[in-house]
């Protein structure tokens, strides 16, 4: 049996450990129905950084899985992401440019793969309600991320929520912003998956 300690390591390991975030996600909530600890019409993805990344690809790229999504600073177009590292380090080369390229199991911006792992790509699939929280002065992802994904839901009618955290870093890091940012997540969970 998949113990809760388990589930929640292989979480972390789904949610930091691999460009397959969202297929790792995917095989913990699977196995964690199939051994019936979650209720197959109740499983929500909630995930910041590239955890957030995993959390849209969620209802975007392995549909009729999750009943809502959240993604606290998430990386929605790796492809814009890239172009963004590149003019933030101003060459194409850069450390952070082969250690995005590597993670991502791309050859460099213009790679074709960048366009089947993109939810911003995918937004017209999206088969649940996403709630997207950003920092606005996130220096690590920038806001534009969720601002684009946020735009392209929109434009497809699908369920989309934008929580905008002024003055906040990638990191969360005051204490009134986390609490904002919790304080909105309970909520939108509350709404897309009530607990009766």
């Amino acid at each position: 049996m998949l113990s809760f300690e388990r589930l929640r390591i292989l979480h972390a390991v789904a949610t930091y450990g691999s460009v397959n975030a969202a297929a790792s996600a995917l095989h913990v909530t699977n196995s964690a129905v199939s051994q019936q600890i979650a209720d197959p019409k109740r499983v929500c993805i909630v995930g910041g950084s590239y955890g957030g990344y995993a959390a849209l690809a969620g209802p975007t790229l392995d549909r009729g899985v999750y009943r809502c999504a959240v993604s606290v600073a998430g990386i929605s177009d790796p492809r814009a992401f890239l172009r963004w590292v590149e003019h933030q380090e101003a060459q194409s080369d850069s450390l952070p440019i082969r250690f995005w390229t590597r993670f991502m199991g791309v050859e460099n911006r213009d790679d074709p793969k960048l366009s089947e792992i993109s939810p911003l790509s995918h937004a017209a699939d999206a088969d649940a309600p996403i709630l997207l929280i950003h920092g606005s002065d996130d220096t690590v992802v920038p806001i534009e991320q969720s601002e684009d994904m946020t735009d392209a839901l929109k434009a497809k009618g699908k369920p989309v929520t934008f929580f905008k955290l002024k003055s906040e870093d990638h990191w969360l890091s005051r204490t009134e912003t986390r609490e904002q940012m919790l304080g909105a997540t309970v909520d939108f969970l509350e709404r897309n998956n009530p607990p009766n």
